[in-house]
């Protein structure tokens, strides 16, 4: 009898330590899932086309690069403030795009995504370091890229515009044609930014494919869709939120104002949502 209290006893111990082990294991696991998922994706607009995209786990994208524009007072300081950036995303080849994507990428080794097209005049007119131009981040439209150990996705969306890069004051070069990007965070936001363009139909396709959390849509008229037209984009897409771009430099007559009131006029739901030059917004 009292050796087999003994065995009761010694597995009574051995149960609670084993229980106490899983559950030790069962809450680490809880608490490091809870950490990943309290982290939002955050987004910060520097002006005309160009916004910075930090990921849950710290992993920073810019797009359209242009920092230094008239539109941010706050350009150089914010070009000096980047210690990290991992992926730089170009539309097409235009200055106010291209922006300050080399001296960027020469301090952080940030690579380059873009249509292969772009990423050639780039390296051999705009001075982006070649080896930072690596096959696995160059596509072309209808194609998507695994990025970042999975934690982004990048989409070839067209657009309708031009894209040209200029060396030295000679004449343009020819940068392959122009595009958006569809960016998918893992577990988060899905970001369409229209690079500069026009309206085009084949925008309705986009949301077939993937929900449009946030679409970054340039308003600015002359160079690109205004603000009516581009109310008729967002319509196609559907996004959750829009927040208007490319507008206010260059004295381009397209507005937020226009183009909250086209969003209304033609029934869009979608919210809009207008940034201020350095405010961030969490997705």
């Amino acid at each position: 009898m009292k050796q087999w209290t003994w065995v009761r006893q010694h597995l009574l111990k051995a149960g609670i330590a084993l229980i106490t082990i899983i559950l030790t294991i069962v809450m680490a696991g809880w608490h490091s899932t809870s950490n990943a998922q309290s982290g939002s994706t955050q987004l910060l607009w520097y002006g005309q086309s160009a916004f910075k995209l930090t990921t849950p786990s710290g992993k920073v994208l810019l797009i359209d690069p242009w920092l230094e524009n008239p539109l941010n007072p706050n350009g150089k300081a914010d070009l000096a403030a980047l210690k990290q950036v991992d992926l730089i995303l170009v539309t097409h080849g235009h200055f106010d795009h291209v922006g300050n994507a080399v001296a960027i990428a020469k301090r952080t080794n940030a690579k380059l995504v873009s249509s292969s097209d772009l990423g050639q005049a780039m390296v051999a007119f705009s001075g982006y370091p070649k080896e930072l131009v690596p096959f696995e981040t160059q596509g072309n439209f209808g194609g998507e890229l695994t990025l970042l150990n999975g934690e982004v996705k990048v989409a070839f969306i067209p657009a309708v515009h031009s894209s040209s890069v200029a060396s030295d004051g000679s004449p343009a070069t020819f940068a392959g044609n122009p595009g958006g990007f569809l960016v998918s965070v893992k577990g988060g936001p899905v970001i369409y930014h229209t690079g500069d363009t026009d309206l085009f139909a084949d925008m309705s396709l986009i949301p077939k494919f993937r929900k449009v959390s946030l679409m970054l849509a340039c308003i600015g008229d002359q160079f690109t869709m205004g603000p009516q037209r581009a109310a008729e984009a967002v319509k196609l897409v559907n996004p959750i939120t829009v927040v208007p771009m490319h507008y206010g430099a260059f004295n381009l007559p397209g507005t937020p104002t226009a183009f909250s009131q086209a969003l209304r006029q033609q029934g869009v739901k979608s919210q809009i949502r207008i940034l201020k030059v350095g405010e961030v917004l969490k997705l």
